[in-house]
């Protein structure tokens, strides 16, 4: 599995983009299967990683966090099973407080450093940073450390992506002959700020005379029209060193002849907002089919399927259960995603709808053609808890006046007898309800510019929230915080 972060879509050449130099993802695409209709489930990273590992929604329940010692981790269960696991990463928060367990759920593991703020190589003095506007991530924890950082990578070579592929490409050179292995790849890259070398931005040359400016904060946009499309072409010289790695990964399968028996899965975590609808970034806004919508593609070597496109819906949760039924194990009975064996054999459809969205915000449902973006009912978005027995936060452990809200919560069926700790939270996303509840309808608003009102199409897509919700165990709490009854009713 080589993986991406904020890999979009509309970037890419099989998805229509005529403009990004991607010519490997085009390659890709005509090895594998092309699915057009996939979507995230939890976001943003650790979640979206969870749900990688657990093969279930992540963000009714929790916010970004760790692997819980109740959860089914594929990679651990294929270790169990005698399947060598192995990771190789630069994906930094794998290695902060919210995300410390996943990579040791894996037979083995290698990490690169240096991405974004990771914090890295230590230096007293405050680095040399390129004049810049005043709301150009200079106040952003992570800013000063990164320009910290890029002093040690100024090579292609020493960039982290450069050195996780070097990893990767390692790995299947020293075990491509052996059978009964998963090795995932996993690059931070084209996630922002936007550090490439000068060959991938000579791909996109063009007039430019403002601030430097690769890392755009997640807010409305307030820079110029130029500089808006001088972040995208940033953006998109970042995509196409993405797309010389991946190259790598393909050329070496075409040379060990590795297309006969091994499967390939390329993806990514979510998607996102480089100006469209006046948005930069993810987290602060609904979550637009930009963030949402992701590319997907998968090899399998057993149906031979490739240069073909899938329409059925599926999502973050359905790679989990693909992985292990291609290995022969019995899927856990907590996950609620499906293997996408028949799907990419002849596209069959494997759900009615699909949910996604960030602990504490929207709640999103689709069924493919219309997204119900149902918003908290109270401006204070509340009642919310996280369910949890791993207390961090992305890079800090839970507060203390978190934690004095501790109670002790009756297990949920995944949590397997286990209870958890039910932390009132306030949650680091709470102005969604700001914009409201929200219906689009893809097919005649595939830019989703204009909300649709529909009552009846409304209470079929609430009927759908609803069902999907009790599926996945969703706490009663959040049903009231959306205004809604557990039946579908409102509140």
């Amino acid at each position: 599995m080589v993986m991406f972060d904020s890999l979009n879509r509309h970037f890419l050449p099989p998805y229509g983009c005529d403009w990004v130099h991607a010519p490997n993802f085009k390659r890709l695409a005509e090895k594998s299967v092309v699915f057009d209709n996939c979507y995230a489930g939890s976001l943003p990273c650790m979640p979206a990683r969870r749900e990688i590992h657990t093969g279930r929604y992540n963000f009714l329940h929790r916010s970004w966090g760790p692997v819980e010692p109740f959860d089914d981790s594929t990679p651990e269960i294929l270790k169990k099973k005698k399947i060598y696991t192995h990771l190789v990463s630069d994906h930094y928060h794998y290695w902060e407080d919210g995300g410390c367990t996943y990579h040791n759920r894996y037979s083995s593991w290698e990490i690169s450093r240096g991405q974004e703020g990771d914090l890295w190589k230590g230096e007293v003095k405050d680095p040399n940073i390129p004049e810049h506007v005043p709301n150009m991530r200079e106040s952003e924890a992570g800013w000063r450390q990164d320009w910290v950082n890029r002093k040690y990578m100024q090579k292609e070579e020493d960039q982290p992506q450069a050195v996780t592929f070097k990893m990767g490409l390692e790995f299947i050179e020293t075990n491509y002959k052996e059978d009964n292995w998963f090795l995932h790849i996993e690059t931070f890259d084209p996630h922002e700020p936007y550090f490439t070398q000068q060959k991938y931005k000579d791909l996109y040359k063009h007039d430019y005379n403002g601030p430097h400016f690769d890392w755009p904060n997640y807010t409305m946009v307030k820079e110029t029209p130029e500089q808006v499309q001088h972040c995208r072409y940033e953006y998109a010289a970042s995509v196409s060193m993405c797309d010389h790695h991946l190259g790598k990964v393909l050329d070496i399968m075409d040379e060990k002849n590795m297309w006969k028996d091994t499967m390939l899965i390329v993806n990514t975590d979510h998607g996102f907002l480089l100006g469209e609808k006046d948005w930069w970034g993810k987290m602060v806004q609904p979550v637009y089919n930009e963030i949402a919508h992701t590319p997907l593609f998968i090899w399998d070597p057993r149906s031979g399927k490739k240069n073909e496109r899938r329409s059925a819906l599926v999502q973050t949760i359905d790679l989990a259960p693909t992985i292990l039924e291609f290995f022969g194990i019995e899927i856990p009975k907590d996950m609620q995603g499906k293997s996408l064996i028949d799907t990419i054999e002849s596209d069959v459809k494997v759900r009615e709808a699909a949910l996604f969205g960030y602990h504490g915000a929207q709640v999103n449902v689709t069924d493919g053609r219309y997204i119900y973006m149902r918003a908290p009912a109270r401006r204070r978005n509340a009642p919310l808890y996280e369910y949890t027995v791993m207390p961090t936060h992305m890079s800090e452990l839970f507060t203390l006046r978190e934690m004095r809200t501790v109670e002790l919560a009756e297990p949920f069926s995944f949590t397997k007898r286990c209870k958890t700790m039910k932390i009132k939270t306030t949650n680091f996303i709470s102005n969604s309800h700001h914009y409201g509840t929200m219906l689009f309808d893809l097919q005649n608003d595939p830019n989703q510019e204009n909300p649709l009102i529909d009552t009846e199409i409304e209470k079929r897509m609430i009927k759908l929230l609803v069902e999907k919700m009790k599926e996945n165990e969703a706490p009663l709490e959040q049903y009231e915080r959306l205004g809604l009854t557990p039946e579908g009713e409102l509140l």
